[in-house]
């Protein structure tokens, strides 16, 4: 385990490291096993949740809404990996509704989400996270994101200043030489490759596209992001990186090269987890997130 955070910060860095020995702690029986090359369940639906689709910018763009409204506290939004869909956020949905409002986004062509004839990018899937904010009348967010969710909060971060408050920024990179050769190719990544077919296949308008659909977000992997460090250095939002200790395909010298430039970033690397640790440790991760999004 690594947190690091700005010197100015020591404090709630401090706060962090203890939260989370308190978490390990409490879940020694499973700190011995190889938890981080485990996929566990995508979580069942939370119930009570207003589920829509909003026709914007020629798509039909799904997302849960827990509603409500908690003063001094913008909007969490949450932004899934490629690939997925918003029920990967099960664990989080459960651990913010109590202390904010939470919006757990399809992004196009994901889940139930439609898409348009352009081809994947971060720049055009963050444009309809700002649509939709502007059509829910929404000024500013908070934005957890996980890998392709993680970088088009970034993106947000550096295209949309005034909209983005905090990034708790989980398993992103800037450029693509910041990927693991191969490494959608490990057990647990292709374990996720083929969970997230068949819910594609379940949920998607275009059932029988999931091939297709693979071959065009890898395309977007191959080639996106490229950013520079002018643009890192100009996020303004208090951003958290992190990543699990194992991650299959981010390389943990990219993931210390992002807290290094964005100005004040935080670091965190969660133990025994990967690319997956929402899931592989909700406890370790939701205490983490919670205590970054709510710090004063």
């Amino acid at each position: 385990m690594r947190v690091r955070g700005a010197v100015p910060r020591h404090k709630t860095v401090f706060r962090l490291l203890l939260l989370i020995a308190a978490c390990c702690s409490g879940s020694s029986s499973q700190s011995s096993s190889l938890r981080w090359n485990t996929l566990p369940p995508t979580p069942a639906p939370v119930s009570g949740l207003k589920r829509t689709s909003v026709h914007i910018r020629g798509i039909s763009l799904f997302y849960s809404d827990t509603l409500g409204s908690f003063p001094g506290r913008p909007p969490v939004i949450l932004l899934h990996g490629g690939l997925a869909n918003s029920d990967y956020w099960g664990n989080q949905i459960r651990a913010l509704m109590p202390g904010h409002r939470v919006l757990a986004i399809d992004s196009r062509g994901h889940g139930r989400s439609t898409r348009d004839s352009r081809p994947y990018g971060y720049d055009l899937m963050a444009d309809d996270v700002i649509a939709l904010m502007d059509k829910l009348h929404i000024a500013q967010a908070d934005f957890v994101g996980w890998s392709d969710g993680a970088i088009l909060s970034l993106d947000l971060a550096i295209r949309y200043p005034a909209r983005v408050r905090r990034v708790f920024c989980f398993a992103a990179n800037t450029r693509t030489a910041g990927l693991i050769p191969d490494g959608d190719k490990s057990a647990n990544f292709s374990r996720f490759t083929t969970r997230a077919g068949e819910e594609y296949r379940r949920l998607s308008s275009t059932p029988g596209e999931y091939s297709a659909f693979v071959e065009q977000i890898s395309h977007m992997w191959d080639t996106q992001p490229d950013w520079r460090d002018a643009q890192l250095t100009s996020i303004a939002a208090r951003v958290l990186v992190a990543d699990g200790d194992h991650d299959e395909v981010i390389r943990r010298d990219h993931t210390e090269y992002i807290a290094r430039t964005i100005p004040g970033a935080g670091l965190l690397i969660l133990p025994n987890t990967s690319h997956f640790a929402f899931l592989q440790d909700p406890v370790l991760f939701n205490a983490a997130m919670l205590d970054f999004l709510d710090r004063p």
